[in-house]
C-alpha cells in the first residue's frame, strides 16, 4: 500500500514530528532547511530535531559500503525511535536512505541482527519516515493550506519534479504513484500557481555524479529543463537538494528557475523572509517572481 494510503489527513491542530534536517539543509540546501522550518512553523507542524543525529551516507556510502550505508540512517532510526514519533526527512536523498534500512530491518531477519548489534538497538518498526510532500499533502492537507494563502501564486506555471529518490524503488518509499506522481501538483494548485503536464517528472538527473561525471549530468539536466520549457513550464518545482543544485548548477546559460516546493509554500502565505531565500539561488528565480506579480 502506498505511504500516502496509510495516514488520514489531519485538521487544524499542531502536528508533531521528530525532524532530520540531513546535511545539506545546512549547507548547499539552507534555503530549504530554511523554509522548512518556516512553512511548518507557519502551518502548526511542529519539528523536534533528533539529537546527535549524523550523516545518512546520502549519496556516496551506498556505493561504497553496504556495512555503512545500512548503520548509518539505522543510527538515526535507533534515536527516532527512542523519541517516539515519525520523523520528517525534507531531503529526497536522506528519505531514501532511511526508507531502505528500514525496509531491510522489516524483511531481512538476519541482516537486521547484524545492524542492531553494530547499533545497539532492538528495531520495533513502529516509526514511520515520512518525506514532508507526504506530509504536507495528506497531514496538513491542501485544503488547509489553501486557506492559510495570503499571496496566491496566479500565472506561475511550474513542472512538478520529483526525481529519482522520492519514488524508486516503490516497493521501499511508498511514496505516491511511481510513475505519475501527483502531490507536488496538488500542492502547487492549493498554492494558485499552474502545474504544468509533462512526462519527465520522475526521470534521473544525474544524481551525485555531477561531481565527478558532469559530462553525464550536463546532457539529463538539459533535456530537463528543455521538456519543462515544451510543456509550458517557466519553472521547476522539487523537493531534493541534490535534484535542485543539479538542475541549477548544470543547466548552462538557460536561466531556467529551480525552486523547493516549501519556499514557494513560504511566498505564498506572505512570510516576510521568503525573499532572502531566492537571494540564496545560483539562478535567481526572483524575475520571474515579479513577472507574475508575486513579489513587487
Amino acid at each position: 500500500m502506498l505511504l500516502s494510503k496509510c495516514f488520514a489527513p489531519t485538521k487544524g491542530k499542531t502536528l508533531q514530528f521528530s525532524y532530520y534536517p540531513g546535511c545539506t539543509l545546512h549547507s548547499t540546501g539552507k534555503e530549504y532547511g530554511q523554509s522548512t522550518t518556516a512553512v511548518c512553523a507557519a502551518l502548526g507542524v511542529e519539528l523536534l530535531e533528533l539529537a546527535d543525529w549524523n550523516c545518512c551516507g546520502a549519496s556516496s556510502a551506498h556505493s561504497l559500503n553496504e556495512e555503512l550505508a545500512l548503520t548509518l540512517p539505522a543510527r538515526n532510526l535507533a534515536i527516532a525511535q527512542a523519541a517516539g514519533r515519525d520523523v520528517a526527512i525534507p531531503c529526497a536523498a536522506c528519505f531514501n536512505r532511511h526508507r531502505i534500512v528500514d525496509y531491510v530491518l522489516s524483511h531481512d531477519a538476519a541482516r537486521r541482527q547484524e545492524i542492531e548489534a553494530a547499533v545497539g538497538f532492538q528495531y520495533t518498526g513502529r516509526v514511520r519516515q515520512r518525506n514532508l510532500v507526504d506530509i504536507f499533502a495528506h497531514e496538513v492537507g491542501a485544503a488547509r493550506l489553501a486557506a492559510a494563502v495570503k499571496h496566491p501564486l496566479t500565472g506561475l506555471k511550474a513542472a512538478s519534479y520529483y526525481g529519482c529518490l522520492l519514488v524508486r524503488p516503490p516497493e521501499v518509499t511508498q511514496f505516491d504513484d511511481p510513475e505519475h506522481p501527483v502531490l507536488l501538483d496538488q500542492l502547487l494548485v492549493a498554492l494558485g500557481a499552474e502545474p504544468q503536464a509533462w512526462s519527465f517528472a520522475t526521470e534521473c538527473c544525474g544524481g551525485s555524479l555531477t561531481l565527478n561525471r558532469a559530462a553525464v549530468v550536463k546532457p539529463l539536466v538539459a533535456n530537463l529543463i528543455a521538456m519543462a520549457q515544451e510543456a509550458g513550464a517557466a519553472c521547476i518545482v522539487t523537493a531534493c537538494p541534490l535534484c535542485q543544485v543539479n538542475l541549477e548548477a548544470r543547466q548552462g546559460q538557460a536561466n531556467f528557475p529551480i525552486f523547493y516546493f516549501t519556499e514557494l509554500i513560504g511566498l505564498a502565505l506572505g512570510l516576510p523572509e521568503a525573499k532572502r531565500w531566492f537571494a540564496q539561488h545560483l539562478v535567481d528565480p526572483r524575475p520571474l517572481l515579479r513577472s507574475v506579480g508575486a513579489i513587487s
